[in-house]
């Protein structure tokens, strides 16, 4: 048998070498974070018709440049690239980038999802087991922690719609979370009172003022003070409105003198007495 033949690139048969590519094309090629750049470099030298390894050839720091006068030396070296004029009194250290993304820079999406949903209906039926419209609670936190306050409705939030009533123990129409309150057995009948459709969660959300700039050569010499949150008139009308209500149901209930003492009085802890062993 006759040995394989084996082919013969043409440089080889005719004796000429391959030209080999330049050290810094070949950086270019080999190295990861520079590779896409030299199929950019082939696009832009076939633009303007060179060879794509003098695109990459170091330009000259300096150029010399002829200049007129007898005393003037005849010719300058001038800097291709010309230095900044403005130079920092202290060192400036640029911050190394990383791939990690921080909680402030996280994509978030502005629409709930179904799963807010799901879990708001949820909510809803796991404490309309105990709490239902009429219930007296006790609020365990916040500026009225220790009232005992009607409980009127389940807003779309999941917060509770809960009243003093105001003229009893001076607690406002307030939203009120489930976590902070305590459900007792007692209960009004508070299906004659009409709770009006414009009292939700925007009803409550208070608008904040712009804060105005402190002492200094921006701020303003005549700003005038910060003045306190005041309920307006509408406010007002609806919490009269909501006390009436209330009221009647309470001056009709049959124990109404305990009825009034008790929505009138704080709840607290005193010797030898356990939460957990108390009944509600």
């Amino acid at each position: 048998m006759s040995p394989p033949k084996t082919k013969s690139s043409p440089a080889k048969a005719s004796g000429v070498k391959q030209n080999k590519l330049p050290k810094n094309v070949q950086k270019l090629v080999s190295h990861r974070t520079t590779r896409h750049l030299w199929s950019k470099l082939k696009r832009t030298a076939a633009k303007k018709k060179l060879a794509a390894d003098k695109l990459i050839q170091k330009r000259p720091q300096f150029v010399v440049k002829k200049i007129g006068g007898e005393k003037n030396g005849g010719e300058r070296r001038v800097l291709q690239k010309r230095t900044s004029r403005y130079y920092p009194t202290e060192p400036v250290f640029n911050k190394r980038r990383s791939g990690h993304v921080t909680f402030k820079s996280h994509k978030r999406s502005l629409k709930p999802g179904k799963f807010f949903y799901e879990f708001l209906d949820l909510v809803k039926q796991i404490f309309s087991l105990g709490l239902e419209p009429g219930r007296v609670l006790i609020v365990l936190a916040g500026r009225h922690r220790g009232k005992r306050v009607v409980f009127l409705k389940q807003l779309a939030s999941g917060l509770l719609l809960v009243n003093g009533p105001f003229t009893i123990n001076k607690c406002p129409l307030r939203r009120m979370h489930q976590q902070f309150v305590i459900v007792t057995s007692t209960k009004l009948d508070v299906s004659s009172v009409k709770v009006p459709e414009h009292i939700n969660d925007r009803y409550f959300k208070v608008k904040r003022q712009q804060k105005e700039k402190k002492a200094g050569d921006g701020a303003n010499v005549f700003a005038q003070e910060k003045q306190a949150w005041k309920p307006d008139e509408q406010r007002k009308a609806d919490q009269k409105d909501m006390d009436k209500q209330l009221l009647q149901l309470i001056r009709k209930h049959s124990e109404k003198k305990m009825l009034m003492s008790y929505l009138g009085s704080y709840f607290q802890l005193r010797n030898r007495m356990y939460p957990h062993k108390m009944k509600f």
